[in-house]
Protein backbone atom coordinates (compact mmCIF):
# COMPACT_ATOMS: atom_id res chain seq x y z
CA UNK A 1 0.00 0.00 0.00
CA UNK A 2 1.18 3.57 -0.87
CA UNK A 3 2.12 5.32 2.16
CA UNK A 4 0.18 8.37 2.53
CA UNK A 5 0.81 11.78 4.54
CA UNK A 6 -1.70 11.91 7.86
CA UNK A 7 -2.04 14.67 10.62
CA UNK A 8 -2.34 13.34 13.54
CA UNK A 9 -3.60 14.79 17.20
CA UNK A 10 -2.99 13.41 19.73
CA UNK A 11 -5.31 14.12 23.12
CA UNK A 12 -3.51 13.13 26.37
CA UNK A 13 0.02 11.87 24.84
CA UNK A 14 1.30 9.80 27.96
CA UNK A 15 5.05 9.97 27.70
CA UNK A 16 5.12 10.59 23.86
CA UNK A 17 3.99 7.28 22.76
CA UNK A 18 0.96 8.73 20.42
CA UNK A 19 4.02 9.70 18.12
CA UNK A 20 5.72 6.57 18.59
CA UNK A 21 2.82 4.73 17.73
CA UNK A 22 2.88 6.30 14.47
CA UNK A 23 6.28 5.30 13.98
CA UNK A 24 5.68 2.03 14.84
CA UNK A 25 2.86 1.26 12.23
CA UNK A 26 5.15 2.52 9.19
CA UNK A 27 2.80 5.41 8.37
CA UNK A 28 3.72 8.18 7.31
CA UNK A 29 2.54 10.98 9.56
CA UNK A 30 2.74 13.88 10.66
CA UNK A 31 1.55 15.18 14.38
CA UNK A 32 0.18 18.63 13.87
CA UNK A 33 -0.44 19.17 17.68
CA UNK A 34 -0.48 17.38 20.98
CA UNK A 35 -2.26 18.12 24.11
CA UNK A 36 -1.82 17.26 27.27
CA UNK A 37 -1.66 19.51 30.53
CA UNK A 38 0.67 16.99 32.70
CA UNK A 39 4.19 19.08 33.30
CA UNK A 40 6.12 15.39 33.49
CA UNK A 41 4.78 14.11 30.59
CA UNK A 42 5.30 17.17 28.58
CA UNK A 43 8.87 17.98 29.20
CA UNK A 44 9.08 13.95 28.13
CA UNK A 45 7.17 14.38 25.25
CA UNK A 46 9.65 17.65 24.43
CA UNK A 47 12.73 15.81 24.77
CA UNK A 48 11.47 13.17 22.18
CA UNK A 49 9.63 15.11 20.10
CA UNK A 50 10.63 18.97 19.90
CA UNK A 51 9.62 20.10 16.61
CA UNK A 52 6.02 18.82 17.48
CA UNK A 53 3.51 21.89 18.25
CA UNK A 54 3.28 20.82 21.96
CA UNK A 55 -0.21 22.47 23.84
CA UNK A 56 -0.07 22.74 27.74
CA UNK A 57 -3.92 23.21 27.99
CA UNK A 58 -7.27 21.05 28.87
CA UNK A 59 -8.68 20.22 25.68
CA UNK A 60 -11.89 21.60 26.32
CA UNK A 61 -10.47 24.70 26.18
CA UNK A 62 -9.59 25.20 22.97
CA UNK A 63 -11.79 27.17 21.13
CA UNK A 64 -13.72 25.79 17.87
CA UNK A 65 -12.00 27.59 15.16
CA UNK A 66 -8.23 26.26 16.13
CA UNK A 67 -9.75 22.91 15.82
CA UNK A 68 -10.88 23.76 12.60
CA UNK A 69 -7.45 25.82 11.32
CA UNK A 70 -5.59 22.26 12.42
CA UNK A 71 -7.43 20.24 9.44
CA UNK A 72 -6.49 16.93 11.06
CA UNK A 73 -7.18 13.46 9.68
CA UNK A 74 -7.07 11.53 12.54
CA UNK A 75 -7.50 11.82 16.62
CA UNK A 76 -6.17 9.80 19.14
CA UNK A 77 -7.48 9.88 22.76
CA UNK A 78 -6.54 7.83 25.85
CA UNK A 79 -9.41 9.88 28.42
CA UNK A 80 -9.02 9.58 32.06
CA UNK A 81 -9.23 5.91 32.92
CA UNK A 82 -10.43 6.56 36.49
CA UNK A 83 -14.10 6.90 35.91
CA UNK A 84 -14.10 3.32 34.81
CA UNK A 85 -11.55 1.24 36.74
CA UNK A 86 -13.13 -1.83 39.14
CA UNK A 87 -11.03 -0.17 41.35
CA UNK A 88 -12.80 3.69 41.61
CA UNK A 89 -16.30 5.01 42.21
CA UNK A 90 -17.00 3.78 38.71
CA UNK A 91 -18.44 8.00 38.14
CA UNK A 92 -18.97 6.89 34.42
CA UNK A 93 -20.33 10.38 32.87
CA UNK A 94 -20.99 12.30 35.94
CA UNK A 95 -17.04 11.99 37.29
CA UNK A 96 -15.58 15.16 36.32
CA UNK A 97 -12.72 13.93 34.58
CA UNK A 98 -14.94 12.75 31.63
CA UNK A 99 -15.49 16.15 31.17
CA UNK A 100 -12.63 16.40 28.45
CA UNK A 101 -13.88 13.26 26.55
CA UNK A 102 -17.50 14.63 26.57
CA UNK A 103 -16.25 17.69 24.99
CA UNK A 104 -14.48 16.10 22.30
CA UNK A 105 -17.79 14.38 21.82
CA UNK A 106 -19.88 17.56 21.67
CA UNK A 107 -16.96 18.80 18.97
CA UNK A 108 -16.73 16.08 16.71
CA UNK A 109 -19.82 16.95 14.81
CA UNK A 110 -19.50 20.64 14.55
CA UNK A 111 -16.25 20.56 13.21
CA UNK A 112 -15.62 21.62 9.21
CA UNK A 113 -13.68 18.20 8.40
CA UNK A 114 -14.36 15.44 10.04
CA UNK A 115 -11.45 13.17 10.90
CA UNK A 116 -11.24 10.59 8.72
CA UNK A 117 -9.84 8.23 11.35
CA UNK A 118 -10.66 8.32 14.96
CA UNK A 119 -8.47 5.85 17.97
CA UNK A 120 -9.59 5.63 21.42
CA UNK A 121 -8.27 3.38 24.47
CA UNK A 122 -9.34 2.93 27.72
CA UNK A 123 -9.29 0.62 30.95
CA UNK A 124 -11.34 -2.48 30.51
CA UNK A 125 -14.60 -1.29 32.57
CA UNK A 126 -15.24 1.25 29.82
CA UNK A 127 -16.90 -1.25 27.45
CA UNK A 128 -19.96 -0.93 29.59
CA UNK A 129 -19.69 2.63 30.49
CA UNK A 130 -22.45 5.24 29.41
CA UNK A 131 -19.56 6.98 28.08
CA UNK A 132 -19.17 4.37 25.93
CA UNK A 133 -22.80 4.48 24.64
CA UNK A 134 -22.75 8.32 24.06
CA UNK A 135 -20.03 7.88 21.89
CA UNK A 136 -20.97 4.81 20.23
CA UNK A 137 -23.93 7.30 18.82
CA UNK A 138 -22.13 10.55 18.11
CA UNK A 139 -19.59 8.18 15.48
CA UNK A 140 -22.98 6.04 14.17
CA UNK A 141 -24.59 9.95 13.72
CA UNK A 142 -21.11 11.35 11.95
CA UNK A 143 -21.15 8.35 9.53
CA UNK A 144 -18.40 5.87 11.30
CA UNK A 145 -17.40 2.46 10.43
CA UNK A 146 -15.76 1.06 14.01
CA UNK A 147 -14.34 -1.96 15.89
CA UNK A 148 -13.87 -2.59 19.13
CA UNK A 149 -11.58 -4.49 20.86
CA UNK A 150 -10.32 -6.11 23.83
CA UNK A 151 -6.50 -6.38 23.99
CA UNK A 152 -3.69 -7.55 25.68
CA UNK A 153 0.41 -6.76 24.73
CA UNK A 154 0.34 -10.83 24.82
CA UNK A 155 -1.60 -10.99 21.93
CA UNK A 156 1.20 -9.73 19.85
CA UNK A 157 4.13 -11.39 21.46
CA UNK A 158 4.67 -8.95 24.13
CA UNK A 159 5.33 -10.86 27.85
CA UNK A 160 3.20 -8.26 30.01
CA UNK A 161 -0.44 -8.52 30.70
CA UNK A 162 -1.96 -5.02 29.99
CA UNK A 163 -5.85 -5.28 29.11
CA UNK A 164 -7.30 -2.36 27.66
CA UNK A 165 -10.51 -1.41 25.28
CA UNK A 166 -9.72 -0.05 22.09
CA UNK A 167 -11.94 1.60 19.26
CA UNK A 168 -10.90 2.34 15.89
CA UNK A 169 -13.40 4.26 13.41
CA UNK A 170 -12.80 5.27 10.36
CA UNK A 171 -15.07 7.73 8.01
CA UNK A 172 -17.30 5.49 5.91
CA UNK A 173 -16.59 5.77 2.13
CA UNK A 174 -20.06 6.93 1.37
CA UNK A 175 -19.85 9.39 3.87
CA UNK A 176 -16.55 10.92 3.03
CA UNK A 177 -17.45 13.95 1.41
CA UNK A 178 -19.97 15.39 3.83
CA UNK A 179 -18.98 18.39 5.16
CA UNK A 180 -20.17 18.98 8.95
CA UNK A 181 -22.50 22.44 9.75
CA UNK A 182 -21.03 25.30 11.58
CA UNK A 183 -24.28 24.67 13.91
CA UNK A 184 -23.15 20.62 13.93
CA UNK A 185 -26.09 17.69 15.81
CA UNK A 186 -27.17 17.82 19.36
CA UNK A 187 -26.89 14.31 21.42
CA UNK A 188 -28.31 13.73 24.25
CA UNK A 189 -26.52 11.74 27.22
CA UNK A 190 -27.56 8.09 26.06
CA UNK A 191 -29.84 6.02 28.45
CA UNK A 192 -29.31 1.98 29.11
CA UNK A 193 -32.76 1.36 27.27
CA UNK A 194 -30.93 2.69 24.20
CA UNK A 195 -28.41 -0.12 23.94
CA UNK A 196 -29.96 -3.13 25.84
CA UNK A 197 -27.67 -5.23 24.50
CA UNK A 198 -24.64 -3.04 25.91
CA UNK A 199 -23.09 -5.95 28.20
CA UNK A 200 -22.63 -8.30 25.48
CA UNK A 201 -21.16 -5.78 23.21
CA UNK A 202 -18.05 -7.10 23.42
CA UNK A 203 -18.26 -11.13 22.99
CA UNK A 204 -14.10 -11.37 24.00
CA UNK A 205 -12.74 -14.30 25.99
CA UNK A 206 -11.00 -12.39 28.48
CA UNK A 207 -7.52 -14.50 30.05
CA UNK A 208 -7.49 -13.57 33.78
CA UNK A 209 -3.70 -13.72 33.11
CA UNK A 210 -3.04 -11.28 36.43
CA UNK A 211 -5.75 -11.95 38.29
CA UNK A 212 -4.84 -14.33 41.17
CA UNK A 213 -7.40 -17.20 42.49
CA UNK A 214 -10.70 -15.35 44.73
CA UNK A 215 -9.90 -15.91 48.32
CA UNK A 216 -11.86 -19.29 49.40
CA UNK A 217 -11.01 -20.58 53.02
CA UNK A 218 -11.23 -23.72 51.67
CA UNK A 219 -8.67 -23.46 48.72
CA UNK A 220 -5.12 -25.21 49.62
CA UNK A 221 -2.60 -22.35 49.78
CA UNK A 222 1.12 -23.89 48.61
CA UNK A 223 3.14 -21.06 48.60
CA UNK A 224 3.05 -17.10 48.81
CA UNK A 225 -1.14 -17.57 49.08
CA UNK A 226 -0.42 -19.37 45.95
CA UNK A 227 -2.81 -21.79 45.22
CA UNK A 228 -2.71 -25.24 42.02
CA UNK A 229 -4.50 -23.37 40.20
CA UNK A 230 -2.68 -20.08 40.24
CA UNK A 231 0.69 -22.18 40.08
CA UNK A 232 -0.93 -24.01 36.94
CA UNK A 233 -2.29 -20.86 35.46
CA UNK A 234 1.51 -19.42 35.29
CA UNK A 235 2.74 -22.49 34.04
CA UNK A 236 0.68 -22.94 31.14
CA UNK A 237 1.45 -19.06 30.69
CA UNK A 238 4.97 -19.83 30.25
CA UNK A 239 4.78 -22.61 27.81
CA UNK A 240 3.00 -20.27 25.36
CA UNK A 241 6.02 -19.96 23.01
CA UNK A 242 3.94 -17.48 20.62
CA UNK A 243 4.99 -15.08 23.51
CA UNK A 244 8.74 -14.08 24.14
CA UNK A 245 10.47 -13.79 27.23
CA UNK A 246 11.77 -11.59 29.64
CA UNK A 247 15.01 -11.62 29.35
CA UNK A 248 14.65 -10.16 25.56
CA UNK A 249 13.50 -7.19 27.15
CA UNK A 250 15.89 -6.70 30.08
CA UNK A 251 18.96 -4.45 30.16
CA UNK A 252 22.51 -6.12 30.54
CA UNK A 253 23.27 -6.60 33.99
CA UNK A 254 26.46 -4.30 33.86
CA UNK A 255 24.10 -1.57 33.04
CA UNK A 256 22.25 -1.41 35.88
CA UNK A 257 22.72 0.26 39.48
CA UNK A 258 21.28 -2.97 41.30
CA UNK A 259 20.95 -0.81 44.91
CA UNK A 260 18.96 1.11 43.52
CA UNK A 261 16.44 -1.62 42.27
CA UNK A 262 16.83 -4.24 45.08
CA UNK A 263 13.93 -4.81 46.90
CA UNK A 264 14.62 -3.57 50.64
CA UNK A 265 14.31 -5.83 53.64
CA UNK A 266 11.12 -3.95 54.68
CA UNK A 267 9.64 -4.21 51.57
CA UNK A 268 10.17 -8.30 51.55
CA UNK A 269 9.70 -8.88 54.69
CA UNK A 270 6.20 -6.58 54.56
CA UNK A 271 4.60 -7.95 50.95
CA UNK A 272 7.27 -10.61 50.33
CA UNK A 273 4.21 -13.31 50.17
CA UNK A 274 2.53 -11.18 47.61
CA UNK A 275 4.97 -10.76 45.02
CA UNK A 276 4.48 -11.70 41.63
CA UNK A 277 8.04 -13.13 40.63
CA UNK A 278 9.15 -13.68 37.09
CA UNK A 279 12.14 -15.06 35.83
CA UNK A 280 14.34 -14.33 32.71
CA UNK A 281 12.98 -17.06 30.79
CA UNK A 282 9.61 -16.38 31.95
CA UNK A 283 6.83 -15.60 29.16
CA UNK A 284 4.51 -13.25 31.71
CA UNK A 285 4.69 -10.48 33.95
CA UNK A 286 1.82 -8.68 35.42
CA UNK A 287 0.39 -4.70 34.36
CA UNK A 288 3.04 -2.29 35.49
CA UNK A 289 0.79 0.20 37.38
CA UNK A 290 1.65 4.52 37.96
CA UNK A 291 2.53 3.12 41.82
CA UNK A 292 5.21 0.66 40.52
CA UNK A 293 8.61 1.28 42.65
CA UNK A 294 6.34 3.02 45.37
CA UNK A 295 4.02 0.39 46.25
CA UNK A 296 4.17 -3.53 45.98
CA UNK A 297 0.71 -4.75 45.88
CA UNK A 298 -1.03 -4.98 42.50
CA UNK A 299 1.66 -2.61 40.89
CA UNK A 300 3.76 -4.84 38.74
CA UNK A 301 6.26 -8.40 38.80
CA UNK A 302 9.66 -8.32 40.22
CA UNK A 303 12.37 -10.10 38.71
CA UNK A 304 14.31 -12.75 40.31
CA UNK A 305 17.90 -12.38 39.24
CA UNK A 306 19.32 -15.41 41.06
CA UNK A 307 18.68 -18.68 39.92
CA UNK A 308 20.39 -21.17 42.12
CA UNK A 309 16.90 -21.58 44.46
CA UNK A 310 13.55 -22.45 43.46
CA UNK A 311 10.90 -19.73 44.67
CA UNK A 312 9.02 -22.68 46.19
CA UNK A 313 11.75 -23.65 48.24
CA UNK A 314 12.52 -20.44 49.62
CA UNK A 315 8.70 -19.32 50.21
CA UNK A 316 7.54 -22.72 51.67
CA UNK A 317 6.58 -22.62 55.17
CA UNK A 318 8.35 -18.97 55.17
CA UNK A 319 5.97 -17.58 57.84
CA UNK A 320 7.20 -20.59 60.38
CA UNK A 321 10.51 -18.62 60.43
CA UNK A 322 12.14 -15.65 62.42
CA UNK A 323 12.33 -12.22 60.27
CA UNK A 324 16.04 -12.32 60.01
CA UNK A 325 15.73 -16.31 59.04
CA UNK A 326 13.02 -14.97 56.31
CA UNK A 327 15.02 -12.57 55.03
CA UNK A 328 18.12 -15.12 54.96
CA UNK A 329 15.97 -17.14 52.70
CA UNK A 330 14.11 -14.42 50.47
CA UNK A 331 17.45 -12.75 49.95
CA UNK A 332 18.93 -15.51 47.78
CA UNK A 333 16.61 -15.00 45.29
CA UNK A 334 17.97 -11.72 44.64
CA UNK A 335 14.74 -10.01 43.53
CA UNK A 336 14.70 -6.56 42.01
CA UNK A 337 12.17 -4.11 40.49
CA UNK A 338 12.83 -3.75 36.85
CA UNK A 339 14.31 -0.76 35.73
CA UNK A 340 12.21 2.13 33.98
CA UNK A 341 14.20 1.17 30.52
CA UNK A 342 13.20 -2.54 30.97
CA UNK A 343 9.43 -1.40 31.52
CA UNK A 344 9.69 0.77 28.35
CA UNK A 345 11.10 -1.84 26.32
CA UNK A 346 8.03 -4.37 27.37
CA UNK A 347 5.79 -1.52 26.29
CA UNK A 348 6.97 -1.35 23.19
CA UNK A 349 9.24 1.92 23.30
CA UNK A 350 11.90 2.11 20.46
CA UNK A 351 15.47 2.49 22.05
CA UNK A 352 15.71 5.84 20.82
CA UNK A 353 13.07 6.85 23.41
CA UNK A 354 14.68 8.15 26.39
CA UNK A 355 14.04 10.32 29.35
CA UNK A 356 15.50 13.93 30.56
CA UNK A 357 17.66 13.70 32.87
CA UNK A 358 16.04 15.45 35.40
CA UNK A 359 13.20 13.23 35.38
CA UNK A 360 13.71 11.04 38.89
CA UNK A 361 12.71 6.98 38.78
CA UNK A 362 9.23 7.10 40.22
CA UNK A 363 8.26 10.01 37.86
CA UNK A 364 9.83 7.69 35.14
CA UNK A 365 7.41 4.77 36.32
CA UNK A 366 4.87 6.99 36.73
CA UNK A 367 4.41 8.18 33.17
CA UNK A 368 4.94 4.57 32.14
CA UNK A 369 2.49 3.11 34.02
CA UNK A 370 -0.05 5.48 32.63
CA UNK A 371 1.08 5.17 29.23
CA UNK A 372 0.33 1.90 27.14
CA UNK A 373 1.70 -1.46 24.54
CA UNK A 374 3.12 1.03 21.51
CA UNK A 375 3.30 -2.08 19.45
CA UNK A 376 -0.49 -2.74 20.03
CA UNK A 377 -1.34 0.51 19.15
CA UNK A 378 0.98 0.42 16.17
CA UNK A 379 -0.83 -2.98 14.84
CA UNK A 380 -4.36 -0.98 15.24
CA UNK A 381 -3.27 1.52 13.14
CA UNK A 382 -1.83 -0.39 9.99
CA UNK A 383 -5.60 -1.92 10.31
CA UNK A 384 -7.45 1.21 10.39
CA UNK A 385 -5.20 2.87 8.03
CA UNK A 386 -5.69 0.17 5.51
CA UNK A 387 -8.00 0.23 2.41
CA UNK A 388 -9.57 -2.65 3.52
CA UNK A 389 -11.09 -1.38 6.74
CA UNK A 390 -14.90 -0.69 6.68
CA UNK A 391 -15.65 -3.05 3.72
CA UNK A 392 -15.82 -7.18 2.95
CA UNK A 393 -12.47 -7.62 2.48
CA UNK A 394 -11.37 -5.54 5.72
CA UNK A 395 -13.50 -7.50 7.80
CA UNK A 396 -12.23 -10.74 6.94
CA UNK A 397 -8.65 -9.61 7.82
CA UNK A 398 -10.46 -8.21 11.18
CA UNK A 399 -11.87 -11.59 11.65
CA UNK A 400 -8.34 -12.96 11.57
CA UNK A 401 -6.85 -10.84 13.67
CA UNK A 402 -10.11 -11.55 16.19
CA UNK A 403 -8.95 -14.47 16.62
CA UNK A 404 -5.76 -13.37 17.67
CA UNK A 405 -6.81 -10.39 19.60
CA UNK A 406 -10.60 -11.09 21.28
CA UNK A 407 -12.47 -8.09 19.21
CA UNK A 408 -15.97 -8.22 18.64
Amino acid sequence: MEAKRIQTLPHRMKAGEEARKICESGISAQVVAAVDINTTANKIYRHNFPDTPLWNKTIEGIPLDDFNQLSFDMIMMSPPCQPFTRLGLQGDVADPRCKSFLFILELLPRLCKLPTYIMLENVKGFESSSARDYLIKVLSGCGYTYQECMISPTNVGVPNSRLRYFLIAKMSAENSSIQTSDKGCSFSHVTDSEFPERSSVLRYKCQNIDQPSEDNPNVHVLYKRETQMDSQRKTNQNKDLSVQQIQDYLEPQMNINMELYLLKPKTLLRYGSILDIVQPHSRRSVCFTKGYGRYVEGTGSVLQCCMENEISSVFTNLDQLTEEEKLQKMFKLNLRYFTPREVANLMGFPQSFSFPEDISIIQQYRVLGNSLNVLVVARLLQLMSSEHFGHSEGEKQFSVLGNEYQCS
